[in-house]
């Protein structure tokens, strides 16, 4: 899509909106799609090049093994836990056509501080989920217990690697909702004043 003026961006950035993973339904975005997606979400502030990020798809053939790590985490973490609870704690790896898992991968480096390729992931995040907007798509970071949990980043992660946040992609199944925004003028000042 390509944008002649300002008044379309605007009309862009003023729907963008985060879906409900349980309530996603096909269409999803194709390998192909996801692949540029990732693409243009690596569009992003990077000093130093570092990248010091990836993506990781989970297929849907995939899916009944996340599920598999979510349950074994899970109970690890509550021996105690019931069959309800379980399935509300994994009840995730079922939601949206299609997943895409965002690892942070810090790179050691002499004058780019950790907060900084901190930032570029979660700007790399954001970037995903206007390139799954820009396409039609609706999409949803989500973090949760899951993404803290070392089980799940062992299963994901290489080394010192976090899970930034799994993206789950594909239709609204429902009209989405609109949510309370910060004032603009509450969050704009001007220095000097």
């Amino acid at each position: 899509m390509e944008f002649n003026n300002l008044h379309s961006l605007k009309g862009y950035f003023d729907t963008r909106r985060s879906g409900r993973p349980r309530e996603m339904v096909e269409p999803a975005p194709n390998d192909n799609e996801l692949r540029e997606m990732c693409a243009a979400a690596m569009r992003t502030p990077d000093h130093g090049k570092l990248s010091p990020w990836r993506f990781i798809i989970v297929p849907s053939h995939g899916r009944d093994r996340f599920k598999q790590i979510l349950s074994d985490a899970f109970i690890a973490n509550n021996p105690d836990a019931r069959d309800g609870q379980i399935s509300a704690a994994i009840n995730m790896a079922d939601h949206a056509p299609s997943l895409v898992i965002l690892v942070h991968s810090l790179k050691p480096h002499a004058s780019i501080p950790a907060w900084e390729q901190m930032l570029s992931t979660g700007a790399v995040g954001m970037n995903l989920l206007h390139a799954v907007h820009i396409r039609g798509y609706v999409g949803s970071w989500i973090t949760g217990w899951a993404a803290y949990d070392e089980a799940v980043r062992v299963a994901f992660c290489k080394d010192e690697e976090r899970i930034a946040g799994f993206f789950f992609l594909g239709s609204p199944g429902e009209k989405l909702q609109e949510r309370p925004r910060p004032d603009v003028d509450d969050l704009i000042s001007y220095w000097p004043e």
